[in-house]
């Protein structure tokens, strides 16, 4: 079963358990979606949906810092149940260790030496990782390699 068939139907069965947050959590990521859809004239790949699901956490996580920064703890608790439910639909993270292995496969693939060849291993990078890592996980980790 595809992804994008998977949230369709956790919608439906939220909508049956009245499980408000997840249902509009998940009705979210779907416009998202749709809006790719209708947009670009073409169906959403599983790739495409991770994309999405990176973009969303992200967002859910600024919103949190920015809400806890200002004292609403009701808004943090909603934003930490949509983190939760937008992980389950993303593969398991990477440790450090085996972001490294793969980031120096990568600096060995593309010939790196110096930050100047920074562009060409974060291009690389993110193809060999996908959604497995944050960008600024990959960044951090790239220019720690290359100094």
């Amino acid at each position: 079963m595809s992804l994008n068939a998977q949230i369709k139907s956790d919608i439906k069965d939220a909508m049956r358990a009245k499980e408000t947050v997840k249902r509009d959590t998940l009705r979210n990521i779907q416009a998202a979606v749709k809006q790719i859809e209708v947009d670009e004239r073409r169906d959403v790949t599983d790739a495409d949906l991770e994309a999405i699901l990176m973009k969303y956490l992200k967002q859910r996580e600024d919103a949190k810092v920015q809400f806890a920064d200002a004292g609403r703890n009701d808004l943090v608790e909603k934003e930490d149940a949509e983190i939760a439910i937008v992980k389950v639909y993303l593969p398991e993270p990477m440790d450090d260790t085996e972001l490294e292995s793969v980031l120096k496969e990568v600096i060995a693939s593309v010939g790196a030496e110096s930050m100047k060849d920074m562009g060409k291993v974060m291009g690389g990078a993110k193809a060999a990782i996908g959604s497995r890592a944050d960008g600024g996980r990959i960044n951090v980790m790239v220019k720690k390699l290359l100094s």
